[in-house]
C-alpha cells in the first residue's frame, strides 16, 4: 500500500506535468480593425480563437508594450486559444510600432499623458466590441463568454492592465478601471511614480526576471524594482514569479538577438504559459484543482530552481 507521502508525490507530478502533456486544440487567427467613434480612434487587434467549441468560451485581451503591436504576445495568445481560451490581442495607436523609429520617439510617448489614459479605454472598448460582436448576426455570435474576462499586458501593457484592474496614477483624474475584468497577468510591471495600488481587489499574476531591465526610454528601474507593484497590491490570490537570467523581451514574446538566448526565452515562456493557463483556470472558469495546482505547491515544484514564486 503506498503511503501518504508517496500518494502526494505522485498526484503533484501528475498535476505538474498536466500542461506540458496536454494536447492543444487547434485555433485561428483572425485581424480586425475597430473604430471607436467616441475617441475617431481605430484600433487593430488580433483574434487567437481555439477552432471549434460547443460553449461560449472565456476572453483575455492582452496589451502591447511600448512600440509593440497586435503580433505582440504570441506565444501566449498561440497557448491561451490552444487550452480553451479567446485570446484578444489590442494595439494601441500613440504608444505602438509607429513610434518604433526611434528614442526619441519612444520617450515622447511614454512622456505624453493622453497614452496612459487611451491604453486602459482601448482594453475598455475592446470589450464593448466583442459584446457587440456577441450579439450579432456571424460567425462570432454567442462565441465569448463575457461574464468571464481576464485581461494580461507586457511593460506598457502590464500598466495598462493594472490601471484596468484598479492602479490609480495621482496625475489621472478619470476612471480606468474596468469592473467587467475578472482577473489580470501582468508582465514585466513598470515602477511607476505616484502609482497607487489600492483599489486593485481581482486576482494578479506579476511576472517578471532576474535581467528584465530595458533602457529605451532612460529607465533607471533595476529589475528588483519590478516587484514593488506585487509588494504593494494588498492581495489576496496575488502571484509573484521572477525568473532566473529573463530579460524584458523575454516575456513580450520579442525575437532574442542575445547570443545564447534563444532556448532560456522558449523555456521560461513555456513555464509562464503553463502557471498562466492555470491561473487563468482557477480564477476565470472556477477551477480549484487548477488553482491548487497554482498555489499549494505544484507549480513551484515544476518551476525547481528557475524561479521564485510567491503568493498573498
Amino acid at each position: 500500500m503506498k503511503t501518504w507521502m508517496q500518494i502526494a508525490f505522485l498526484f503533484l507530478f501528475a498535476l505538474s506535468a498536466y500542461y506540458a502533456d496536454a494536447a492543444g486544440e487547434e485555433f485561428t487567427v483572425t485581424d480586425l480593425t475597430w473604430h471607436d467613434a467616441a475617441r475617431n480612434r481605430d484600433i487593430p487587434v488580433r483574434i487567437y480563437a481555439p477552432k471549434t467549441a460547443s460553449a461560449a468560451l472565456p476572453v483575455v485581451i492582452f496589451s502591447h508594450g511600448l512600440g509593440g503591436s497586435r503580433e505582440g504576445g504570441a506565444y501566449l495568445g498561440r497557448y491561451w486559444a490552444s487550452h480553451g481560451y479567446v485570446s484578444v490581442h489590442v494595439q494601441h495607436p500613440g504608444s505602438d510600432s509607429a513610434v518604433a523609429t526611434s528614442i526619441e520617439a519612444m520617450q515622447k510617448a511614454m512622456r505624453d499623458p493622453q497614452n496612459f489614459i487611451n491604453r486602459p479605454k482601448d482594453i475598455s472598448f475592446a470589450i464593448d466590441q466583442l459584446t457587440a460582436l456577441n450579439a450579432a448576426e456571424g460567425s462570432w455570435k454567442n462565441r465569448f463568454d463575457l461574464e468571464r474576462i481576464g485581461v494580461a499586458g507586457h511593460s506598457f501593457g502590464a500598466y495598462t492592465t493594472l490601471a484596468v484592474a484598479g492602479e490609480k496614477q495621482a496625475l489621472i483624474r478619470e476612471k480606468l478601471s474596468d469592473s467587467r475584468v475578472k482577473a489580470v497577468v501582468i508582465l514585466s510591471a513598470p515602477n511607476l511614480r505616484m502609482a497607487n495600488y489600492d483599489e486593485v481587489h481581482i486576482p494578479a499574476f506579476h511576472i517578471t526576471g532576474t535581467e528584465d531591465v530595458i533602457h529605451i526610454v532612460g529607465a533607471t528601474d533595476k529589475a528588483i524594482d519590478r516587484r514593488i507593484p506585487f509588494d504593494k497590491s494588498s492581495g489576496p490570490d496575488t502571484y509573484l514569479a521572477i525568473f532566473e537570467g529573463g530579460n524584458h523581451g523575454t516575456f513580450g514574446g520579442r525575437d532574442q538577438l542575445l547570443p545564447g538566448k534563444h532556448q532560456l526565452d522558449v523555456s521560461i515562456q513555456d513555464l509562464v504559459c503553463q502557471g498562466t493557463t492555470a491561473f487563468w483556470d482557477a480564477y476565470l472558469k472556477g477551477d480549484s484543482t487548477r488553482k491548487e495546482w497554482l498555489a499549494n505547491g505544484p507549480y513551484s515544484q515544476l518551476l525547481g530552481g528557475r524561479a521564485t514564486f510567491e503568493k498573498k
